[in-house]
């Protein structure tokens, strides 16, 4: 969300955004000084002018992410933009069947924006072993949903970023074409190109204009010059020195915190620990917060069904580490900053022992709020268990739920078989066939049986 761009918008000008649980969208935007909000509820058409032109928002199966995409039909023409949503191929055939039949315009993420692998205690060998399974495994689910949806023409996008600040620029290696841990949308061009050669593809710079009659390209003739691949190391060199003045800006403006931040700190974490008892049960461990600079310490949280503590560190051996700096905390504690603002900073460092993701630790950090996490709740315990599907694995068959337990994608549609694991390529959570149980992040167990016969 661009504040800046947000306080440019004249105050006659209308804002619309989809429905979440939870009113942390609408309450950042408000600080902005836009007050002509609409929030449009998911599937329901919003009418932008004679009533044949409409807009509607589509979000992601499950509220753990308030991430949507929009269907805009316009003057006999469509154009889906999944936006950071990782959509299931069920919801964009919805969308194309909402649109007449046909999508002229189909644009997906085919960069995740993340944290992990780099901002984790892995070796070189390992973090870009890791990188490059989770670049291949986005390409792949994009590649599927493309497929299942059909679009007239596919527009992948999104990525790669680029780190300007001294203290993060040894990050830029994410950018390289052939190794980093984000694609850049040329590259997934080709990617994607080569394994549906029958799909037409596109990609777009800023600027560019798209005829949606003939799906011509003008270029703008600005963009036109930038090149993701050559003289990058230059550009990010004048980039950062143009930026220069606005980045030591933002270092004053987020000082060291004052005396009293430990005790704020401590409070912060007090008051989570009163918003979900569902997610302290799931979260089960203790994370430990290093919090470096002036007036900070080492403070370990624990969270389980018994509720949430906080205190000094102890012996015990934390299942997460987070390192950071206090004057990026402080902004958190305020309330003008997010803790998922600042993991997607990546000015943080964290460790996991073991090395297993916690959806439920994410999730309370990155809401921190009842009503969203109460959606979640209410959402992961009221889904149907008993849709089963049959899958195969070689020459073993496995009765399993049909649905991810972490998100609710369709596995029927959007998942990977083999060695004896399903993954789900929603969020690449992968399941032991045999036990069901997740071998990669800490989620309820898939529900499978082995089946004989045939």
């Amino acid at each position: 969300m661009d504040s800046w761009f947000l306080e440019q918008l004249s105050d006659e000008t209308t804002v619309l955004i989809p429905t979440y649980p939870s009113d942390t969208l609408i309450d950042r935007i408000r600080e902005t000084g836009v007050t002509n909000i609409i929030r449009i509820p998911a599937w329901e058409k919003f009418i932008l002018n004679d009533g044949e032109s409409w807009i509607t928002t589509i979000p992601q199966p499950s509220p753990l992410y308030h991430d949507s995409a929009f269907l805009i039909v316009a003057e006999g023409r469509s154009v889906l933009n999944c936006n950071d949503a990782k959509l299931i191929a069920s919801q964009t055939r919805r969308a194309k069947h909402m649109a007449g039949g046909r999508l002229d315009v189909m644009a997906v993420q085919a960069s995740s924006a993340t944290w992990h692998p780099m901002r984790y205690s892995y070796d070189e060998e390992e973090e870009r072993r890791i990188a490059m399974e989770k670049r291949i495994a986005k390409l792949v689910s994009v590649q599927r949903l493309i497929r299942a949806t059909g679009p007239a023409l596919a527009i992948p996008f999104a990525g790669p970023p680029c780190f300007l600040d001294p203290e993060l620029r040894d990050l830029n290696w994410v950018l390289d074409t052939d190794n980093g841990a984000f694609v850049h949308p040329e590259a997934a061009r080709s990617w994607l190109s080569e394994h549906l050669p029958r799909q037409a593809w596109e990609t777009l710079k800023p600027g560019d204009r798209l005829d949606l009659e003939t799906f011509e390209v003008v270029r703008d003739p600005v963009s036109a010059e930038f090149s993701f691949t050559e003289g990058v190391g230059e550009y990010i060199q004048r980039y950062a020195e143009d930026r220069a003045e606005i980045l030591e800006k933002l270092r004053v403006e987020y000082p060291e915190p004052g005396p009293d931040f430990p005790e704020r700190f401590v409070n912060h974490f007090v008051r989570l620990g009163t918003l979900s008892s569902y997610f302290l049960k799931h979260i089960d461990m203790t994370v430990r917060f290093e919090i470096t600079g002036p007036n900070g310490g080492v403070w370990d949280v624990r969270m389980n069904a018994d509720g949430l503590a906080i205190g000094p560190a102890t012996a015990e051996r934390p299942g997460y580490t987070i390192s950071v700096q206090g004057r990026w905390v402080e902004p958190i504690l305020t309330g003008e900053l997010a803790w998922e603002d600042l993991l997607l900073s990546l000015r943080i460092r964290l460790h996991r022992d073991p090395d297993v993701y916690n959806g439920y630790l994410a999730g309370l950090l990155k809401h921190a709020n009842a009503p969203a996490l109460q959606a979640i709740e209410e959402y992961e315990t009221g889904r149907d268990a008993a849709d089963r599907i049959v899958v195969t694995d070689g020459d073993r068959r496995f009765e399993v739920g049909r649905y991810c337990p972490h998100a609710g994608e369709d596995l029927a549609e959007g998942a990977v078989i083999e060695d004896g694991k399903i993954q789900c390529l929603g969020h690449f959570f992968t399941f032991d066939l045999a036990t069901g149980e997740c071998l990669n992040a800490r989620c309820a167990p898939l529900e499978t049986r082995e089946i004989s016969g045939t």
